[in-house]
């Protein structure tokens, strides 16, 4: 079976497309297209008729990928931006009525959920605690888990675009911003903070998205690992993360632009994400940081398998 897997996320909308036999899969296509349905109006409840159609313009662009591939079977999640939206059921429904594509609506548990299993088939837990974090564009999830089970989750509305349009920011960002951010943080965190003490994690998984792009830039501007599709989950030096971090946090747009392997999609949203990390390693002072390069789509292609394995 040729199956496809389309994730509508509130920054950038994926496809993953890969043949599966029986318990395994090989992967034969993956892309991604950067829409930020949420840009303008996310805090206001509504996708704007811009980001509108560019969403459907990016399904259209997946819809030529499935013909090509001869496509079986596919599933299509959206999350925060279509699921909060006013409009939402409304770009469903072009969607089906356009493009043939049904999308399903998932909530933010349901979302947790399927990040844990794509973050548990790249990262290889244990019996011990990992505290797994997704910042996406509308919403972040966090979920404390090992290998066996899932003992909290929780979707957050702390999305990188949904705090960026909250929050005034200069450029670059200022102290006291970075700390009516993180006041912000610390009320809106507080169920993190009680899971935490009831599961204390020994580390902190990153998973996919703005993480990617700490591997990226540790990679061009301090000669680290470079990412590759045939590794999906690699370790993180602290240091070398925080010299990143500051590095974007105390940058302007322009300079953010020369930084080597930030890729344009997150130059705006960059500062946002690792602001959202500083405040998590801090609050948890792990020993040790991961980044998962799999994230919901993957999870939902081992949740399809196992469904259908049982």
């Amino acid at each position: 079976m040729i199956l496809a897997i389309i994730d509508c996320g509130t920054n950038t909308f994926n496809l993953l497309i890969v043949e599966v036999k029986n318990t395994s899969y090989t992967k034969l296509f993956n892309t991604r297209i950067a829409v930020k349905l949420g840009e303008g109006t996310i805090n206001k409840g509504y996708i704007d008729l811009l980001p509108f159609a560019r969403g459907i313009n990016a399904l259209a662009e997946f819809k030529i990928h499935l013909l090509n591939y001869k496509v079986n079977k596919t599933i299509a999640f959206a999350t925060s931006a279509i699921r909060d939206a006013k409009n939402g059921t409304e770009f469903v429904t072009k969607s089906k009525t356009d493009l043939d594509i049904d999308i399903t609506i998932i909530d933010g548990n349901r979302e947790a959920e399927l990040i844990y299993y794509g973050n548990k088939e790249a990262a290889q837990f244990t019996v011990h605690t990992s505290l797994i974090m997704d910042i996406g564009g509308g919403s972040t999830e966090f979920i404390l888990a090992n290998g066996n089970e899932i003992f909290w989750k929780q979707s957050f509305l702390l999305g990188a675009a949904r705090l960026l349009e909250r929050f005034t920011i200069s450029n670059p960002i200022t102290e006291n911003e970075i700390n009516e951010l993180n006041n912000y943080l610390q009320i809106e965190l507080k169920p993190l903070f009680i899971a935490i003490k009831l599961f204390p994690p020994i580390e902190l998984v990153g998973s996919s998205g703005a993480f990617d792009s700490v591997i990226e830039m540790i990679n061009g501007e301090l000669n680290g690992e470079t990412l590759v599709k045939e590794k999906v989950c690699y370790n993180i030096n602290l240091a070398d993360y925080n010299i990143i971090a500051n590095m974007v946090i105390q940058s302007n747009l322009e300079e953010r632009k020369k930084i080597k392997g930030l890729i344009p999609m997150r130059f705006d949203m960059i500062v946002i994400s690792c602001l959202l990390i500083n405040f998590i390693l801090k609050s948890l002072q792990p020993t040790k940081m991961r980044v998962s390069t799999y994230s919901l789509k993957e999870g939902a292609l081992v949740d399809f398998i196992q469904k259908n394995n049982s």
